[in-house]
């Protein structure tokens, strides 16, 4: 086992499960000595010759130049992930260092997952749509030592997004990480490695299982994503029981049609969950209905994982096309609250059983049962995964609250973090004193002990699963110079959930001649990412106040979401 030999600094500590927890942990069987490297490995050897993946890779385009489609056995995917770790550590990457992984749902993003981790290097889940600003945040952060992506990926010039934050960076006096382009093809290696390479840190625990795996991202409630370290043990105790929890078999047909990198397809059960079944990963390049419906038929998928907004397409669109559906058994949606009109309208049209999914990438995750009454199903947001998940309901004054009532939903248990990566703040004010984190969630416990997520306590928009946070918006918007005040909400939309309005105020002798697309150029240049930029830009000559003439921005938002129901 390496000790940490990168340039790079080292991972500062995190937040540590008390020993006194880990102990009855341990002691449970929740945590083995397993860590995620090898549990890949031992995956890929078990289902050698059982066919791991169906997707499309970018760096081994077809005969028409089009991205080709790859249809490999674990075995092939594990000679890919082997050449791949060769590649990382030519490019310097050493272990125990952070690499931005930023890729869409190709073979390439399953290829690289692998490598990092057995380059003994921790991935950084960035999504595609991330710009500047927030790449920059995340390798300032971690002092990544490379980013990984494909300038054959469409949507943005990602080279281009490279040099602007690397630029950045290099003014600040840093090191920016270096370019690991996966447009670049692979040649498989002969043999799959023998071993991961494994690093000892310190700081953590000096049981390898117990250390951080990965840093994966926060839903961003109060700004640009918090790094969330998860450590080995914790996470795949989650996800061994989601594989049971959701019956995944060898004969499971996953289609990942969510983008890969998010919690709920990495772990619920998720990419992880079909590697320890030994189960079939079908990607879809896109997340359109008319795609998945094709790759269901075709291959023969049984299982799916969708948010609401897109589980509302897919009803719209097989009642208007009447696909074959005949092999999905399972239908998921978490993500967001499921209203229980659509969830009633799951089974009947598309023909799968429903299983609703309520979690956070910081850990709880609840699940609906096959054995639940299908009231239970259709209206609530399931159990949770162990029955060492704590919960508690609370009020705004952290007392508990009777039983039935709405309150915050605190949680703390075997695979939910004690604090985020280089948080103080958020950590103060994301957990309490022994230890429960507070999720932000509204929700009541029936008496069965299933959660209903009644809303939310913290500012966000949620377009399409991705969690928004306005503060982010409005700062932004308040470094305009023509901006003297400005509010963001979400507004309703049957397609994506909520999209994104802005109002703002502004500054005395600014006029704005077309202030959607005025602000979509600023927005743009200063390198948010695409799905946070404004769909809906008004211009108010001063806002409303409250009825005891105070600007409470939550009830501020109340009032100009009524008042833009009504507009055009």
């Amino acid at each position: 086992m390496l000790t940490y030999s990168s340039q790079r600094t080292p991972l500062e500590s995190t937040p540590l499960i008390p020993e006194a927890f880990a102990a009855r942990y341990r002691e449970l069987g929740y945590w083995v000595e397993e860590t995620i490297p090898d549990f890949l490995l031992s995956a890929c050897r078990s289902h050698a010759d059982r066919q791991g993946l169906v997707a499309l890779a970018h760096s081994l385009p077809g005969k028409d130049g089009k991205p080709g489609q790859v249809r490999w056995t674990y075995g092939e995917l594990a000679r890919y992930a082997t050449a791949a770790a060769r590649r990382l550590s030519e490019a310097g990457v050493g272990p125990g260092d952070r690499v931005l992984l930023q890729l869409p749902n190709t073979a390439e993003y399953l290829v690289y997952l692998l490598g990092i981790f057995w380059a003994g290097a921790l991935p950084v889940f960035c999504l595609p749509q991330h710009r500047q600003k927030e790449l920059a945040h995340f390798a300032r952060r971690t002092d990544a030592a490379a980013h990984v992506f494909s300038t054959a990926t469409g949507g943005a010039d990602f080279a281009a997004l490279y040099e602007t934050y690397a630029g950045e960076l290099v003014g600040e006096g840093l090191v920016p990480p270096v370019v690991v382009d996966v447009a670049e093809p692979l040649e498989p290696a002969e043999q799959p490695l023998e071993a991961p390479v494994a690093v000892v840190r310190t700081g953590e625990s000096d049981r390898p299982s117990e250390q951080v795996a990965f840093l994966q991202l926060s839903g961003g409630t109060t700004g640009v994503s918090k790094l969330i370290p998860r450590t080995h043990a914790a996470y795949l105790y989650s996800v061994r029981e989601s594989a049971r929890i959701c019956g995944l078999t060898e004969d499971t047909r996953m289609l990942v049609v969510l983008p890969a990198a998010h919690n709920f397809t990495m772990s619920s059960p998720g990419i992880l969950g079909a590697f320890h079944a030994g189960a079939s990963l079908v990607f879809a390049a896109d997340p359109s209905p008319q795609t998945a419906f094709s790759l269901i038929e075709a291959e023969q998928v049984t299982f799916a994982a969708l948010v609401p907004p897109l589980a509302q397409a897919w009803i719209a669109s097989a009642e208007r096309r009447a696909p074959n559906l005949a092999s999905l058994s399972t239908v998921q949606v978490g993500g967001a609250k499921l209203l229980p009109a659509v969830a009633a309208r799951i089974q009947p049209v598309l023909g799968a059983h429903l299983q609703q999914v309520f979690g956070m990438a910081e850990g709880l995750v609840n699940y609906t049962r096959a054995g639940d009454p299908q009231e239970t199903v259709l209206t609530t947001q399931g159990t949770p995964i162990s029955p060492d998940d704590e919960i508690r309901v609370v009020d705004d004054y952290d007392r508990d609250v009777s039983e039935g009532q709405s309150g915050h939903l605190l949680t703390r248990g075997p695979y939910t973090i004690r604090g985020y990566y280089r948080e103080d703040r958020a950590n103060r004010d994301g957990f309490t004193e022994d230890g429960f984190y507070r999720t932000g969630d509204i929700v009541k416990v029936h008496p069965g002990g299933h959660i209903e997520v009644t809303g939310r306590a913290k500012d966000q928009i949620n377009r399409n699963g991705e969690k928004i946070a306005v503060d982010e918006i409005e700062d932004l918007a308040l470094t305009h110079p023509g901006i003297h005040d400005a509010v963001a909400l979400g507004i309703p939309d049957k397609t994506v959930g909520e999209r994104v309005a802005l109002v703002v105020v502004p500054a005395p002798g600014t006029s704005f001649t077309n202030p959607r697309r005025e602000l979509h150029d600023f927005f743009t240049a200063a390198g948010l990412a695409a799905y946070k930029i404004p769909e809906r830009v008004e211009v108010y000559s001063s806002l409303p106040v409250t009825n005891i003439g105070k600007i409470s921005r939550r009830e501020l938002r109340e009032q100009l979401l009524t008042h833009l129901k009504k507009q055009p």
